[in-house]
């Protein structure tokens, strides 16, 4: 049962519309996946039917196909994501070599797929405010084998004040009402009401306001939810664009998703297969470039040499970092981390102990 006060703002949005977006929760779920290209290349699934159109490696389920239960799933050959939910990292379009930072990143299905793009080359700093599900989004980081992510648990405003005009783009897929996810969550229902709605919107503002100075000039801020609400939405965009002059709307060709005012693309269940997602794509024409302290890098230890050279191991680009008691492979450009709750600092190698690796 959906709320009423939901439905009566949904009859006023859509219009002539509406009866085929209500129409669309009676239909069967379009599940998906995302194949991970740092792990399996173009490996066929058995369980895939035809691609996602927005994204390379995503592909529609068989109905009643259970691949959350397959070994490939654990040795983290693809990631279970809704279509809809892979449209903001295509409009992110990430490359290899950049720098790239997820805010707002738990569990890792949209810092997972930027990783696929980046093909291991560059930075990308994944960060989640809430502790437990930063653990989450560490594992989910380990089992698609990112090598060049840094997991951070830390209030976007501290990332920012530590790391302002440094990321070439910069992703807010940011905590909302979850309207969205109506068909799919039960809870999403349960917890909905206006002035959640409103508790979000003003959360959200907030967030991009770190995500503006975190993005260097030049650079690319993609702002998403998985919610219908203008409030949450369009109303959240143009209030940042309001208050950020040095932001303009980035005009991009996006077939696939409807488009609106402010480099906005709403995708709707009735005019597509998936569920609810809403994105703004946002280019920063000017500020300063940003130069944070770097990380410095450490030796490798002798027994780890000794350790690779036995197993003809192969470290990508990248520089030694000592954390805790444990030794990483860290991408080349991360920034010092001191001051900064760290989860995961690059590829654990494992530890020294007692003279032994």
């Amino acid at each position: 049962m959906l709320p009423h006060e939901f439905t009566e703002k949904m009859k006023a949005l859509l219009g002539d519309e509406y009866e085929a977006f209500l129409a669309s929760y009676d239909r069967p779920r379009n599940a998906g996946l995302r194949r991970n290209p740092l792990k399996c290349g173009d490996l066929s699934l058995p369980f895939c039917t035809h691609p996602i159109p927005w994204e390379p490696n995503g592909f529609y389920l068989q109905e009643g196909s259970r691949p959350g239960l397959h070994p490939f799933h654990d040795a983290g050959a693809y990631y279970l994501q809704e279509a809809s939910a892979m449209a903001p990292v295509a409009l992110l379009d990430p490359q290899p070599g950049e720098r790239v930072c997820d805010l707002c990143a738990a569990p890792g299905r949209k810092t997972t797929q930027i990783a696929g793009r980046m093909a291991g080359e560059g930075f990308l700093l994944c960060n989640e405010i809430n502790p437990k599900r930063a653990k989450i989004l560490s594992r989910n980081i380990e089992r698609m084998g990112v090598a060049n992510a840094l997991v951070t648990n830390e209030h976007p405003k501290n990332l920012a004040d530590r790391y302002e005009g440094f990321f070439d783009r910069v992703l807010v897929d940011a905590p909302c009402s979850g309207e969205g996810m109506f068909r799919k969550e039960e809870a999403a229902v349960t917890d909905w009401s206006t002035e959640t709605v409103l508790m979000c919107a003003n959360r959200q503002k907030e967030i991009l306001q770190s995500a503006a100075k975190l993005l260097k000039p030049g650079g690319r801020l993609v702002y998403s939810t998985c919610t219908f609400a203008p409030e949450e939405n369009e109303q959240v965009v143009a209030a940042f664009l309001t208050n950020h002059p040095e932001f303009t709307a980035l005009e991009i060709t996006a077939p696939w998703f409807a488009a609106g005012e402010n480099g906005t693309f709403r995708m709707w269940p009735h005019k597509l297969l998936g569920e609810g997602h809403f994105a703004a794509v946002l280019q920063k024409t000017a500020g300063e470039e940003g130069s944070p302290a770097m990380e410095q890098p450490q030796k490798l230890p002798r027994q780890w040499l000794d350790f690779a050279k036995t197993l003809q191991i192969t470290l990508p680009a990248g520089k030694a970092v000592l954390f805790g008691t444990s030794l990483y492979w860290a991408p080349e450009d991360m920034p010092s981390l001191r001051g900064i709750k760290v989860m995961r600092p690059g590829l654990e190698l494992g530890e020294v102990k007692k003279d032994r690796f």
